[in-house]
């Protein structure tokens, strides 16, 4: 029989006192006790091509569990997990996927939707940065987005200190801001100009880039997690900030409370992006759905004083569920249907 090959690697804050992360031998076992063999292979760049031929020869299907953190040398291991798509294993998720899912300008992929507010721009140079970011303050709190780190690092509110003139398009480089990074929520003022000049090391580099987006002030009340496999929710995250004033992250270190819910306690949010998931694949590349993501919303209000619900970011590359993971079962499930659906393909 085939086996599912699950990839880590070596190192990092993810990784418990055996050497793997918490969820990743939970599915392992869930799959082996449903009679499908299954292995963890840490990947390292000097054994890429035996890497390569074991997994090309021994499995049918890959799932990557490789925090994007911890990756020293990410370009090398997607070029081979898109070798071995071609080769016929079943990516979980294909490496393609994982970047437009996982990437913060998926948002901007998605603003003409009902997803995201049209008024949701990325950054690739400096200079558009510069150019553009000063009009957008001026139209409200923003928040800026690096597409690299975790756990809210890069992510910052920023506001206008003072009032701006009334016929004001764009704030002055002068002028002071308040910025609140949703790592810790701590708070710096700094003129526009020196945290523009800040902000420059976000979008140099590989994949650099900054996504802007309006301040939804109703983040207080909690952001939404939906946790997927595939095209079904599975649980519902609520995280609630911490009551603190400039509080506005909804990571687990910067205080925020999580509760669990079951997706049928959110049945508009839940049955809204069902009914868009067609599109987003077809915005985001055509590809399958990753195996394990999740897309999180917060809370608005539309012209006519309704609850709305607006995509905040999505990730695939290495969603964890250690504090649920009786997940793994429903995890080894989904696998093997998805085995099953690619074999009644082939056949």
């Amino acid at each position: 029989m085939s086996k599912v090959i699950f990839f880590e690697v070596q190192g990092g804050s993810d990784k418990g006192s055996d050497g793997y992360r918490g969820d990743t031998m939970p599915m392992v076992e869930a799959l082996k006790q449903r009679g499908q063999d299954a292995e963890v292979i840490f990947f390292e760049l000097e054994n890429r091509d035996a890497i390569f031929n074991y997994v090309k020869e021994h499995a049918s299907a890959y799932v990557s569990r490789i925090n994007p953190g911890n990756l020293k040398h990410e370009t090398a291991y997607f070029e081979m997990l898109r070798e071995l798509c071609k080769e016929g294993v079943i990516g979980m998720p294909h490496p393609d996927a994982m970047i437009s899912y996982g990437a913060k300008d998926a948002l901007v992929k998605l603003r003409h939707t009902a997803l995201v507010p049209e008024d949701t721009f990325a950054y690739y140079t400096i200079e558009n940065f510069k150019s553009n970011f000063p009009k957008a303050l001026a139209t409200g709190e923003r928040v800026l987005k690096q597409n690299r780190g975790s756990t809210g690092e890069g992510i910052w509110r920023v506001q206008v200190v003072d009032p701006l003139a009334k016929d004001a398009n764009e704030v002055p480089l002068t002028a002071q801001i308040k910025c609140t990074e949703a790592k810790d929520n701590h708070v710096e003022y700094h003129t526009l100009e020196q945290f523009m000049t800040f902000c420059e090391q976000y979008i140099v580099g590989e994949n650099g880039m900054l996504v802007d987006m309006t301040f939804l002030p109703r983040i207080k009340e909690g952001e939404i997690r939906l946790f997927m496999l595939r095209d079904k929710p599975i649980n519902v995250v609520h995280k609630k900030p911490a009551d603190d004033a400039d509080a506005f992250s909804a990571t687990l270190f910067s205080g925020a409370q999580y509760r669990y819910d079951k997706p049928e306690q959110w049945t508009t949010l839940v049955n809204s992006f069902l009914g868009q998931l067609d599109e987003i694949k077809e915005l985001l590349g055509g590809h399958d759905l990753p195996l394990i993501w999740t897309a999180d919303f917060i809370l608005d209000t539309d012209e006519t004083g309704a609850d709305t619900y607006i995509l905040g970011e999505m990730n695939c590359s290495c969603v964890g569920f250690t504090s649920e993971l009786e997940l793994a079962h429903d995890v080894a499930e989904d696998i093997l249907a998805c085995l099953h659906e690619r074999m009644s393909i082939v056949s």
